[in-house]
């Protein structure tokens, strides 16, 4: 008698549409060796980008020929960061100095956030491809922020007199990506801004994520609109023609 065909595999073909580990299968009553390995290599790349620090001279060697400057939160290491996110919310008075007041229609802060891993490797790429689409604008020196969070720049935008503020920060890692970019815009940033006041492209890294291209164009549009129509946040919506790209942003 001749063998059954093995039964095909009806996890198959939704594996190919999420990164989410689905229908793994099993061998006896465990996950097989090869998923339980992947699982903890996705695990310590996390805890990886968590903690890595944010490398300012590889970042300004990438902007070479941008005005820059480099500033501290008060969370004075890594430790204090995750354990005090208030902190990492402000600027350490000693750099207050270093940013140059004026009439900037925009300043770009780039931040460790949650995974410096992220906005080591994508971060000068995004910023590049955004500059390129804003002519004529007058951008004020960007500015490289280590332990800092997303409203670190309400400060940073309020001090150097900026009308927009963009954030290119890394996000919390994930078990599918733990070098996740994200963009936080806010219009007229000051202390005390809440997040409602924001616009956010998320999901930003090559390969199964945002591209550079598509996210700078999405950034670009959001910073003219707000620009034009004096805000951001939840009355700024995405009405931007459809881009290529394999994700679309979160945008809120």
């Amino acid at each position: 008698m001749a063998a059954e065909p093995p039964a095909q595999d009806p996890w198959r073909g939704l594996r190919r549409s999420t990164p989410a580990r689905i229908g793994l299968g099993r061998t006896g009553d465990a996950l097989p060796m090869a998923a339980v390995l992947d699982l903890q290599l996705a695990h310590a790349r996390a805890r990886d980008a968590v903690h890595a620090p944010l490398v300012v001279a590889a970042i300004s060697a990438e902007l070479d020929g941008l005005p820059l400057c480099a500033v501290r939160s008060l969370a004075a290491d890594r430790g204090v960061y995750l354990r005090r996110p208030d902190l990492g919310r402000r600027l350490d008075p000693a750099d207050l100095a270093l940013l140059p007041h004026g009439s900037w229609d925009a300043v770009f802060v780039i931040a460790d956030g949650l995974s410096a891993t992220a906005a080591q490797r994508h971060a000068a790429s995004v910023l590049r491809a955004v500059l390129a689409k804003l002519p004529g604008w007058q951008v004020a020196p960007v500015v490289i922020a280590t332990q800092g969070r997303v409203a670190l720049g309400d400060e940073i935008g309020g001090a150097l007199g900026a009308t927009l503020c963009a954030v290119l920060i890394g996000e919390r890692p994930g078990l599918s990506a733990a070098d996740s970019l994200g963009i936080y815009l806010t219009y007229a940033p000051r202390l005390g801004r809440r997040d409602s006041e924001r616009n956010c492209i998320s999901n930003i890294h090559p390969g199964d994520g945002l591209s550079y291209e598509v996210a700078a164009a999405k950034l670009a549009w959001l910073m003219t609109e707000a620009r034009h129509r004096r805000l951001t946040g939840v009355a700024l919506k995405d009405d931007v023609p459809a881009l290529e790209g394999p994700h679309q942003p979160v945008i809120g």
